[in-house]
């Protein structure tokens, strides 16, 4: 059966080569003659398949030396509890910025904590946009800074790097890890779930500078301190073994690719040519401001409401799957991920071109 062409915001394409290696190996991994996901997580084989993955990740995003990387369970949602339990470190105020649902689920947990210094908002414009440097009222007092720098519901993504002096950075990297190249020095912290340029669901890389293990909130769970997640490699229980394994591959592809600027070129080109189809053609429109457009997901309207159901079956049957926006905002929305080829664009501009003659 051929592919279609999958635009699901998470879990989200993989790789058709990564697929097919993992499918070659799902009965006997390297000929051992057992599936990778029916290994001991600490034998020495797994520890190498894991090993490798981190240092791949390394390589990737040039991670400085004195950052852990963590390979965690619980998706990034966990992390929005277990950020204040572990970054307060004595203080009792956290700065978020809120552009959209992930920052505002993010900064609902931390009210269970600390207080929440909300730093700027876009809610009023809808979240459509980033709010820029100038307008954000930090305290320099803070624990932490927390933002999205990409939200992949309203497809919204900052176009610089907030600068908040001494205070630690924390960056949900969910929808836009390995998209494009980033410093990561310039951040004390940076989270994602897998599902979207990582690999499937059911992990959640954390890289975070080691001056900030330890010192938790007391009854912190032990599941829930980095400083014990680092510790044991990642392996103070059994870690999600097949994600990670599925993750490696990943990295390794990504490097094939050439690397995050390799692919970051790619990203770019694809989004540009979506972008300039809608902004094109009156059919079709989307609501964020130009300079806070996503690379990685793209949502867009169509000029007649009614006709959204019936876009989504047409598309279905041209085997462009999951454009259905997100169930808080309706519309549609394109998740146009690493995994996911210029090919698969084309085909979707080529749809609704022919959709928006049909019916205009």
């Amino acid at each position: 059966m051929s592919r279609v062409f999958n635009f699901c915001a998470g879990p989200a394409a993989i790789p058709t080569a990564v697929l097919d290696r993992a499918s070659a190996e799902l009965a006997s991994w390297h000929g051992k003659g057992l599936s990778i996901m029916e290994m001991s997580h600490r034998s020495s084989d797994y520890v190498g398949v894991a090993d490798k993955a981190e240092q791949d990740l390394r390589d990737l995003m040039n991670i400085p030396a004195n950052y852990k990387v963590l390979f965690m369970q619980g998706g990034a949602s966990s992390q929005f509890t277990m950020i204040p339990m572990n970054l307060l470190r004595g203080k009792t105020t956290a700065d978020y910025i809120n552009t959209g649902q992930w920052s505002k689920k993010a900064i609902a947990e931390a009210k269970r904590y600390c207080d929440v210094n909300v730093v700027a908002s876009t809610e009023e414009n809808n979240f459509t946009s980033a709010p820029k440097q100038a307008e954000l009222k930090l305290n320099p007092n803070a624990a932490y800074v927390h933002y999205c720098p990409n939200e992949t519901i309203g497809g919204v993504a900052f176009d610089y790097i907030p600068d908040c002096g001494d205070v630690p950075l924390v960056a949900d990297f969910s929808s836009a890890i390995l998209s494009h190249e980033i410093d990561v020095s310039k951040f004390a912290m940076i989270y994602a779930g897998a599902q979207k340029n990582i690999g499937p669901a059911g992990l959640c890389v954390v890289i975070i500078r080691d001056d900030l293990l330890g010192d938790t909130l007391a009854g912190t769970p032990t599941m829930f301190d980095y400083q014990v997640c680092a510790d044991n490699a990642s392996m103070y229980n059994t870690p999600s073994t097949y994600s990670w394994y599925l993750a490696g591959l990943v990295f390794e592809w990504l490097k094939e690719q050439g690397g995050v600027s390799a692919i970051a070129e790619v990203n770019l080109r694809k989004a540009q040519k979506l972008y300039a189809f809608i902004d094109a053609n009156p059919f079709y429109a989307n609501p964020v401001a130009i300079n806070n457009r996503s690379i990685m997901n793209v949502p867009f309207t169509l000029a007649d409401e009614s006709l959204e159901k019936q876009f989504l079956q047409e598309s279905e049957q041209a085997g462009l799957l999951n454009l259905a926006g997100h169930r808080s905002v309706g519309g549609m929305r394109a998740s146009i991920y690493n995994a996911v080829t210029e090919a698969a664009v084309d085909a979707l501009i080529d749809f609704m071109a022919m959709f928006a003659k049909k019916h205009s």
